[in-house]
């Protein structure tokens, strides 16, 4: 895919050059058609086919989706959603709607922006947990920046939604918050519940 044609100038510098530009697979997947012709030796062509190859990639993910996993640990929700939401650069909320086995139904985007500034009503929630008739659901949403670390507004939404949830007796499973891997955080992502943040 990143075969040049240009003399003594191979695949391999470029995607070099393009990983000590952009830093991270993350921030290359984001990048603009522009931004990715100012490389040497990425043309438009090139640019729209690494834009491709991530495009596929997830596609990737939402096959996964239709195969209806058990996802009854944080780590395999990270891996369902991981890709589609690598490229968002704002907030996207969530809800992974379950079976009385633990399988996925569906998956539903309730907003985006941030949690700060954008409510995320119960309401909303289960009334696609109920139409989907779903017995779980699990929350999901992304931190643009990279770190996961819940924000005080993520643990208050958590716990409106789990009482919510309580009433309409909709287990709310869990709060994934999906982010990137750094050599000191070797985990993309936190589950609010393993850090405490659900009722027992």
């Amino acid at each position: 895919m990143l075969r040049t044609g240009l003399k003594g100038f191979s695949a391999i510098q470029v995607a070099e050059q393009l990983l000590q530009r952009f830093g991270t697979l993350d921030h290359l997947a984001r990048a603009s058609l522009d931004e990715l012709r100012q490389t040497k030796g990425i043309g438009r062509d090139k640019a729209i086919a690494l834009k491709s190859a991530f495009t596929l990639a997830q596609r990737m993910a939402r096959e996964i989706k239709r195969e209806s996993p058990m996802l009854d640990k944080p780590e395999r929700i990270a891996d369902l959603l991981r890709e589609e939401n690598r490229l968002y650069h704002v907030e996207h909320f969530q809800v992974v709607l379950l079976n009385t086995r633990r399988k996925l139904i569906r998956t539903e985007q309730i907003s985006q922006g941030t949690l700060d500034t954008l409510l995320v009503h119960p309401r909303e929630v289960f009334k696609l947990a109920i139409a989907a008739n779903a017995s779980a659901i699990v929350l999901v949403h992304n931190h643009p920046s990279g770190d996961p670390t819940p924000s005080e507004a993520d643990i208050k939404v958590t716990r409106d939604l789990i009482r919510a949830g309580q009433l309409m007796k909709i287990e709310v499973l869990d709060h994934i918050i999906l982010g990137a891997r750094t050599q000191e955080r070797p985990l993309d992502f936190v589950s609010l519940r393993e850090l405490g943040y659900f009722y027992s």
